[in-house]
């Protein structure tokens, strides 16, 4: 065994560094563990549209590091990496505070790209952060209050208008989540709402072009038109320009203005810059700037140095989204485990279990193994359990979903009111759908409960055996088990 007293440091505490940080805690890693990130809360990414629309919470979707992070041995930084020397295996931080480490993980995710297009980032709303969502937010808020008191046309229109860059997922599960929201938003202002629009720039003729989401596209597609704002595409067209108050953009060789005073960027994305800074060969970073790594998520010249999820790329690419990065943050702290013990080390194995999207309020769609497809709000129920039973804290994952079923159960999120869609989903698939996710529900809430309180779970379920065949299930108390269970 190689015992080693220098810390393990991760830097990046999104999906990748927050559940390799855990999984090495609960492994019974032999070395300090630091996780630094530059901001102070975790962003569960997937579920910004609902704390956009309110139907999650701040504490569910952006819950601070010290509430999540419940294991003594790990120490949590907040802070900026600005350095890193590799052969030194040191690294500095914007504090000034400097650190020497036996092995390091790199989980630093990937940055907005506005592609060179003037007015981007003057102009153009991010939606990565926490930050992004509340500032989003306000702004919209606000144009609807100008737009009820403004007596001009033109500016009423750009005001009303809200223009998307990009049909990836995030282009579309924005749209989508507007088209529902802002009307239910505009109710308190007389005479606007007939007046929204809900606008999607793309570059490409297609939504979902390329992506590992395209088995949704035409179930996207028909959920973008039954909003109650239906939302409008502009196929073929490349924004050229951000104003205040106009998105220029070409499609067929010519110039067009579309009157917006908002603008959300979601197309595109560039390595973090402090990658550009590590001493590694040019031919050990792909063309965009990604670290290649090995099967076993090891850089190829550094074999005590792991990277994964947006900043790092395999001879096999896999998808940019959380189910990877947590499988891979899990395979990396096995690996590094098994290299302190002198093990060999095993190729990281991602498995992909499907695709989940929003498609507007209280309405979502997710196809399984990309053989079933469940819409409607049978597939929104089951985006939601499915990506808040992912947080990686017990405790946390508990309060959470509790909280979300309660308001499920009860309805307190508004719904919109429109026709119901006609499910392309046959009955018997809906009805297995829902028993699955009935049954998925009561189990994790039993687990969680366990997990979260023994003592209480033990002393209510203890005339009916419960207990003891769910600690029977457990080979350990590990956070593996704990997630698989």
């Amino acid at each position: 065994m190689s015992v080693t007293t220098e810390p393990t440091v991760i830097v990046g505490g999104g999906f990748l560094g927050l559940f390799a940080a855990m999984h090495l805690c609960h492994q019974r890693h032999p070395a300090p563990i630091i996780l630094i990130d530059q901001a102070e809360r975790f962003v569960f990414k997937p579920l910004l549209y609902e704390l956009l629309s309110g139907e999650l919470s701040e504490q569910q979707v952006w819950p601070k590091y010290d509430d999540l992070l419940n294991c003594d041995e790990i120490t949590f930084i907040h802070d900026r990496v600005e350095t890193v020397d590799l052969q030194q295996q040191q690294l500095r931080l914007a504090s000034g505070l400097q650190y020497t480490y036996g092995h390091l993980v790199l989980g630093v995710g990937s940055t907005m790209h506005d592609f060179g297009i003037p007015g981007v980032k003057d102009y153009g709303f991010p939606f990565r952060t926490g930050e992004d969502v509340r500032r989003l937010a306000q702004h919209l808020r606000q144009c609807l209050q100008r737009a009820s008191q403004t007596t001009d046309a033109t500016e009423r229109q750009s005001l009303l208008t809200v223009a998307i860059v990009g049909a990836g997922p995030a282009g579309v599960e924005m749209a989508a989540t507007l088209g529902d929201l802002l009307p239910q938003w505009a109710r308190k202002f007389e005479g606007i709402r007939s007046d929204l629009r809900v606008v999607v720039v793309n570059r490409s003729g297609d939504i979902l072009k390329g992506d590992l989401n395209d088995g949704l596209r035409d179930t996207a597609q028909q959920a973008l038109q039954e909003r109650l704002v239906p939302v409008e595409i502009i196929a073929g067209a490349s924004a050229t320009e951000v104003l205040p108050t106009q998105l220029v953009y070409t499609q067929a060789d010519q110039s067009y203005t579309l009157l917006t005073q908002t603008v959300i960027w979601t197309t595109g994305n560039r390595v973090s810059p402090l990658l550009s800074t590590l001493a590694v060969p040019p031919d050990s970073r792909d063309r965009a700037g990604r670290l290649r790594v090995l099967p076993t998520l090891q850089l190829l010249d550094y074999p005590n140095v792991f990277a994964g999820g947006d900043c790092a790329v395999l001879d096999t690419p896999q998808p940019a989204t959380a189910q990877v990065a947590y499988q891979q943050g899990e395979a990396i702290a096995t690996n590094l485990n098994a290299q302190v013990q002198g093990q060999p080390l095993q190729p990281a194995q991602v498995r992909l279990r499907g695709t989940l999207m929003k498609l507007g309020l209280a309405d979502g769609a997710a196809n399984l193994f990309n053989r079933v497809v469940i819409t409607g709000r049978q597939g929104h129920l089951l985006r939601q359990v499915t990506y808040l039973q992912l947080l990686p804290n017990p405790v946390h994952n508990f309060k959470t979903s509790i909280s979300w079923l309660t308001d499920e159960i009860l309805q307190r999120h508004t719904v919109s009111s429109r026709p119901a869609r006609q499910r392309s989903t046959p009955p018997v698939t809906r009805w297995v759908a829902s028993t699955l996710l009935g049954l998925g529900v009561a189990t994790g809430g039993l687990v969680l409960w366990r997990n979260a309180s023994p003592e209480h779970f033990n002393t209510t379920w203890e005339g009916t055996g419960l207990p003891t065949l769910l600690n029977s299930g457990d080979r350990s108390d590990d956070l593996s088990d704990d997630l698989e269970d």
